[in-house]
């Protein structure tokens, strides 16, 4: 009857075997095997009875433990069911059996008994005196090793236990994890959509704010225009004064040299002839200035091309002093100012775009009639001593070409001075500025001739704008 127990034994390792090792899904063919174990110890054991076949139990025993063995064989290359990925010992992340703690404690559970009756049987073939002999002590050996089979085997069972919380706990983990992050990439397509709408709609914004800019710089450009409209009449008239002149005084030595030529005066005939050359020369020349004023004028009212050219800028700086001094002449019947140059004689021709630099020194000589006009309104009855004056003056240095606008006005408040180039600011009342031309002639000068544009200005005396222009 000492085969109940071990029969019993037997059947709950192979039952511990199965749940732990997860035969049913890793080795679905040999687990029907394994689950019909119990039928065949109930067999043997029945067997077992009759005295004659009694050897047939306990060699059904080895049995039970080769199928044990055979099956953790068998599944040392298969990952098990909840198997914990911390434990694992493998450096090529290949996970085995090997690494899996409770089937290692199993393999250590049946591994006592096996040497034991190996050892036993081995002596009972080869020395069957002996093995009779030391029987007590096979005996004894055989319960230790079924006492360890049992000790290890219940906490291998209780290994599994924990194992299977602790895979259920990561598994949570993981499910709460995979809910998080399928709520922060919901909430970061939810984001992307909404900065993907704002970075459309701030297109279309700089797109409009680009073509509202385009519009207030043309104005600008036409408002400049507007205030030199007085000044180029004043220019174009006297050179069409000196045409008029020369054509009638033309039309009076025709009739006089007519009269002599009738009279057969060779000679004075000659001579009013070259007279009327060089009124039709002196015609030709002031009607070519009067052409160039247009033309002047009608580059700086349209787009600038953006091709440089070789300019003259004192002749630009001359004819724009000119034109801005006789418009505010025109507008202001009481204004006057008195208009110095200082032209370094030998400064060559300079590649610049002309209707672009034009617009800067129309604008900084603008902004210096402006300055002195105020402040001579400021003064009141104690402008006697105060002259206004603007001078506009130009240098060649080793590097670069200045052009200098200065003033004798109130000069720039110190808190505003950072201020000045920014677009739409301004110190003038509303109405009389827009408050675009410093930033448009910074721009013009900095990005659009690699120059500079500095200022120095005191209160109370005066301002001084200078462009660098590099050569």
């Amino acid at each position: 009857m000492e085969l109940i127990p071990l029969i019993a034994l037997a059947i709950y390792g192979v039952s511990a075997l199965r749940k732990s090792m997860d035969t049913a899904n890793q080795l679905p063919i040999w687990d029907k095997v394994l689950s019909k174990v119990w039928i065949g110890s109930i067999v043997f054991f029945g067997v077992s009875l009759v005295p004659a076949l009694g050897f047939i139990g306990s060699w059904y025993i080895k049995l039970i433990y080769l199928i044990f063995f055979i099956t953790v064989y068998l599944l040392r290359d298969y990952r098990p069911a909840l198997f914990d990925a911390s434990q694992s010992t493998s450096t090529d992340n290949v996970y085995l059996l090997r690494d899996y703690r409770p089937a290692r404690l199993l393999s250590l559970s049946i591994v006592p008994i096996g040497v034991v009756y190996l050892i036993e049987h081995a002596f009972k073939l080869l020395t069957p005196g002996f093995a009779q002999e030391n029987n007590a002590y096979f005996d004894t050996a055989s319960v230790f090793a079924t006492l360890w089979l049992i000790g290890f085997g219940i906490y291998a069972i209780v290994r599994i236990k924990k194992e299977r919380k602790l895979r259920l706990k990561m598994q949570e983990e993981t499910q709460i994890a995979e809910a998080r992050k399928a709520e922060l990439e919901h909430l970061v397509t939810e984001r992307t959509n909404q900065l993907t709408l704002q970075k459309e709609e701030l297109e279309k914004a700089l797109a409009e704010l680009k073509s509202t800019q385009a519009q207030l710089i043309q104005s600008e450009k036409l408002a400049s225009l507007g205030e030199l409209t007085a000044g180029i009449a004043h220019e174009i008239q006297n050179p069409l004064n000196f045409v008029n002149n020369f054509a009638e005084l033309s039309n009076e030595l025709i009739a006089e040299m007519t009269e002599e030529m009738e009279k057969g005066n060779t000679d004075e005939v000659k001579a009013i002839a070259g007279d009327i050359k060089q009124n039709l020369e002196r015609i030709n020349h002031h009607g070519k200035r009067a052409s160039n004023i247009v033309k002047g004028m009608l580059e700086h009212s349209r787009a600038s091309s953006g091709v440089k050219e070789p300019t003259d800028l004192n002749a630009l700086a001359d004819e724009y002093f000119r034109l801005a001094y006789h418009g505010l002449r025109a507008k202001d019947k009481d204004f006057n100012a008195m208009m110095k140059t200082d032209f370094d004689e030998k400064l060559e021709s300079l590649l610049v775009v002309p209707q672009d630099i034009g617009r800067v020194i129309l604008n900084l000589i603008t902004n210096a009639f402006y300055a002195v006009a105020e402040k001579k309104k400021l003064l009141g009855a104690d402008a006697k001593g105060y002259e206004p004056t603007v001078t506009v003056s130009t240098k060649k240095a080793k590097k670069n070409i200045m052009v200098r606008v200065k003033d004798n006005g109130n000069g720039i408040p110190a808190s505003v001075l950072d201020k000045i180039f920014q677009p739409f600011f301004t110190t003038k009342p509303t109405g009389r500025g827009t408050g675009l031309g410093l930033s448009l002639a910074y721009d013009i000068v900095t990005n659009g001739h690699g120059g500079e544009l500095k200022v120095e200005t005191k209160e109370g005396e005066g301002t001084e704008f200078t462009i660098h222009l590099p050569v």
